[in-house]
């Protein structure tokens, strides 16, 4: 059976993503605001879990609908075919956001949403009431303009816990935002790799990743696995294709941060996921940076002067490294700010930008790859 698909994701991902699934060879890809649709069975569900890097979750969507009251929220809820995926002790619990609506009240429209479910699955199975002590089916729901859409999560867990991060440092940055940055420089394992603000070392650990071309969601378990009609078989298959998909080569990819303790956390993090023995990760300033090369790409999330530093401190880091940069050699450059005036302080202006999103800070992709500013 083919099932409406969708994967959200921050404002200004949605094209990595849509790639991402069309490489899958996933059908009817479609890209909206904060999300991108395709259609596929239960083994394309198992085959984007375990292969997307971009992606925050896998939905399956029931429907849409105008909802401009809870009656409609109601009535249009109970029309869709609930009983295709939720068996008799299916637990169901429901959660969701309501954004530019008449419906504002998430608990209420919570409440709504459960009980017409409720009501369309007693109608089918003939019960009175549900035990729900079976597997989860957590129901998603969006309300934007007064517009439903109402979905069944085969994920859980977002699809950026990895697994290989369990300690951080300050401010880290998602791993499937750092897959983002990564795609979006092009890098795919053939030039060298840096990362001078590495932080905890997500960047440099998802460009290793990429480089070996290996799913990032290999070691994660999914609620979906425990559903009918998506059985274990399916998900080894997906992970055994993936497998079978991997690169090995001699890769040069290094993280560096001026913090030892960082540094620290960054190799572990990148032995638990697994590509230790092609990043390597170094104690030094990055604003001493002058690595040459015949060919490079530098992936960086400087910090912002919001959380970690003040914004003058910020303003001279930034200043410092586009020095440093400039004094470097044939390296492109990738780099997230929030900061409103970081090409002032760099001393360049960027030859291109694309607005993100880093969680709910509004960000700006600055991509320095042409020549460069002496």
């Amino acid at each position: 059976m083919d099932y409406t698909l969708c994967v959200p994701c921050l404002l200004g991902l949605e094209a990595p993503i849509a790639g991402e699934l069309r490489h899958l060879k996933m059908q009817h890809v479609a890209a909206e605001n904060g999300r991108v649709y395709f259609t596929g069975g239960a083994s394309d569900v198992a085959r984007a879990n375990v292969n997307l890097r971009v992606g925050e979750r896998v939905l399956i969507e029931l429907g849409r609908f105008d909802a401009p009251s809870f009656d409609a929220l109601f009535e249009g809820t109970k029309a869709l075919p609930w009983e295709q995926l939720i068996p008799k002790n299916g637990a169901f619990p429901v959660k969701g956001h309501a954004l530019n609506s008449k419906l504002f009240s998430v608990s209420d429209c919570q409440k709504i949403i459960k009980k017409a479910i409720a009501e369309r699955l007693k109608g089918v199975y003939g019960l009175a009431w549900f035990p729900e002590d079976g597997p989860v089916y957590q129901v998603q729901f969006a309300i934007m303009k007064d517009r439903a859409s109402l979905c069944i999560d085969t994920s859980g867990e977002g699809l950026h816990k990895r697994g290989y991060r369990p300690a951080h440092n300050a401010a880290p940055l998602k791993e499937t935002m750092a897959a983002a940055l990564v795609t979006l420089s092009g890098y795919r394992g053939r030039e060298d790799f840096c990362d001078p603000f590495c932080g905890s070392g997500t960047i440099p650990i998802e460009a290793a990743l990429i480089a070996k071309n290996r799913a990032p969601g290999l070691a994660r378990e999914f609620p979906a696995m425990r559903w009918p009609g998506f059985e274990q078989p399916i998900w080894d298959a997906a992970r055994e294709e993936a497998r079978a998909h991997e690169f090995r080569g001699d890769y040069r990819i290094v993280g560096s941060d001026i913090d030892p303790k960082a540094v620290e956390i960054a190799r572990e993090n990148a032995r638990r996921a697994g590509v230790d023995d092609v990043v390597r990760f170094e104690v030094a300033d990055a604003l001493a940076f002058d690595r040459k090369t015949e060919k490079g790409i530098l992936v960086t999330n400087p910090p912002y002067g919001e959380r970690i530093m003040e914004k003058r401190e910020a303003e001279a880091l930034y200043a410092g490294f586009g020095k440093a940069y400039r004094a470097a050699e044939n390296w492109k450059l990738y780099l997230l700010s929030a900061h409103t005036e970081f090409e002032r302080c760099f001393g360049q202006t960027a030859d291109k930008k694309r607005k993100l999103y880093n969680g709910m800070i509004k960000c700006d992709l600055f991509m320095y790859v042409g020549e460069r500013t002496k």
